[in-house]
């Protein structure tokens, strides 16, 4: 029976948000973010793995008190220069751990919103597909598409539009051959 492993890149600098502190350890309620998006996967009895996947010089997780997911998290630090690169040195670090039909759930480390309920309802949904899938939201904003010179040319309709949130679901088979594909570059 395939399993769920939950491997949420976190190798982020913050340098997009002019931050000293990466995204992931910005405080929330006296914890980092990245605290309140591991509870929720840490805490679901159908997960069977929590891979945190740091960039290679990231000693900052190393200040804060992780002991409540004891036993729960992997740490692997093989962050690369990007998201996909990321999850895929990740998938290559877990390759031994796990087989081609389970389940890799990737979640942004800086979404700590995931509640239980639309984590059930993501691998309900998704236990007998063949690929996998993802949360989304239906596209609510007004959308502009702009010329050359950033000067509206026209409103983009919102009908079929959906908003794509994490996690995402891929059977680990498909997700690393996607990304190797993709030119993932580790």
């Amino acid at each position: 029976m395939p399993r769920n492993h939950v491997l949420i890149p976190a190798a982020g600098s913050g340098s997009r948000m002019a931050s000293e502190l990466p995204k992931q350890y910005l405080p929330l309620l006296g914890k980092p973010l990245l605290h309140h998006t591991l509870a929720v996967f840490c805490t679901h009895p159908a997960v069977a793995q929590v891979a945190v996947v740091l960039a290679p010089d990231d000693w900052t997780w190393n200040g804060y008190d992780w002991s409540c997911f004891a036993g729960r998290i992997k740490v692997l630090r093989c962050g690369g220069e990007t998201r996909a690169a990321s999850v895929l040195n990740g998938l290559q670090e877990l390759a031994d751990e796990l087989d081609a039909d389970d389940w890799v759930l990737v979640h942004d480390a800086a979404r700590p919103c995931l509640t239980t309920e639309l984590l059930d309802r993501l691998l309900n949904e998704l236990s007998g597909d063949e690929v996998g899938g993802l949360l989304a939201v239906p596209v609510a904003d007004t959308l502009k598409r702009a010329d050359a010179v950033g000067r509206v040319l026209r409103t983009e309709p919102r009908e079929g539009l959906w908003q794509a949130q994490t996690p995402q679901m891929f059977r680990y088979g498909v997700l690393e051959q996607a990304l190797e594909a993709g030119g993932a570059e580790t």
